[in-house]
């Protein structure tokens, strides 16, 4: 079994889970009561802005693409930082992230898969709207209340060899600490207020933690259950233009796991993928390098028909592994075997 009884450990997570989870919209509220009869004012907007787009890059550039698939290479320096910023979005340490999200790659939809909307620790959740409805709760918020996934040692030994993504991960409480301080303090240093303090604690800080939450567990939910499929990848994974643009370029999650080791995600002009540019930004000036991203024989090669469709949505799905394209995270879990 991959998944066990609820343990003192995991009362601890779901205590920790729920915190995380509650108090950033009860921000929300007491923020939005402080500004009755009054708009938001530009500081506070700012910073909201600010750091939501450099806590999300670092989920999405730095936990993701970075660390979790090494599409591309940087800097120790450049990797610290990026660790730091994903750090502030308050999703757990880096490693534990992103053992986690190799565990979902390698049983995305099948048992074992943390956050499927398809399948829960028991089973499928079965058909029908509320089944749908208990599935996307459960791939959106509810996995962080369950037990946590044993085993994700396995998932993560190259990180752990890497001092860099280990520190990260030891000062983890202490970056969660200074994503909500930093913008109290630019807040009133900006105003020369405590009232522009304790409004950039709110906005800068939990807000942001509110909007980043959710902007990437929708990628879980939502991109599990509606999109397009253009890619064979072997799971429910789809595109999902709206979430595509909110998550800076996560939404096109049929492109990520059909290629999982590719830094671009939007494969085509169209589809924005904000995530990638900075990537390339990075390349330009010399802080990014190997940056990987999928030849046009292998785009051709995975590229499926309606045939294929229907197959996936009646729920006769490959099943998924590891692939030959993800060396990092498969000689992880091969050393284990």
């Amino acid at each position: 079994m991959i998944f066990t009884a609820i343990s003192p450990a995991d009362s601890k997570r779901r205590l920790v889970s729920l915190i995380a989870v509650v108090v950033p919209p009860a921000a929300l509220v007491l923020a939005l009561g402080l500004l009755w009869g009054r708009a938001v004012d530009w500081v506070s907007l700012g910073l909201l802005i600010g750091m939501t787009l450099i806590t999300t890059m670092g989920v999405t550039v730095g936990f993701h693409r970075l660390c979790t698939h090494r599409s591309f290479r940087t800097p120790a320096f450049v990797r610290y930082l990026f660790a730091a910023a994903g750090s502030m979005a308050v999703q757990g340490p880096v490693i534990t992230w992103c053992a986690e999200h190799r565990r979902h790659h390698l049983h995305a939809d099948t048992e074992g898969d943390p956050h499927s909307p398809h399948m829960g620790e028991h089973g499928s959740w079965g058909d029908g709207f509320w089944a749908m409805v208990r599935g996307a709760y459960h791939a959106h918020v509810g996995w962080l209340f369950g037990p946590r996934s044993r085993g994700l040692g396995r998932y993560s030994k190259d990180l752990k060899r890497d001092p860099v993504l280990v520190a990260a991960d030891r000062q983890f409480l202490w970056w969660v600490l200074a994503g909500l301080f930093i913008p109290a303090a630019l807040g009133g240093l900006i105003t020369l207020s405590w009232w522009g303090a304790l409004l950039g604690f709110l906005w800068g800080g939990l807000v942001r933690v509110l909007v980043v939450h959710h902007v990437t567990w929708s990628v879980n939910s939502i991109c599990h259950l509606w999109g397009s499929r253009p890619y064979d990848s072997g799971d429910e994974s789809r595109n999902n233009a709206i979430v595509g643009l909110i998550t800076f370029g996560e939404g096109w999650h049929n492109n990520h796991h059909a290629f999982p080791s590719s830094a671009r995600f939007g494969l085509r002009w169209w589809q924005l993928d904000a995530s990638y540019w900075l990537i390339c930004a990075l390349g330009w000036v010399g802080l990014a390098k190997d940056i990987r991203t999928p030849s046009d024989l292998r785009l051709k090669d995975r590229r499926i028909g309606p045939t294929t469709r229907r197959r996936s949505r009646k729920g006769r799905r490959l099943r998924v592994v590891l692939r030959e394209s993800e060396p990092a995270a498969a000689a992880s879990v091969e050393s284990t075997r």
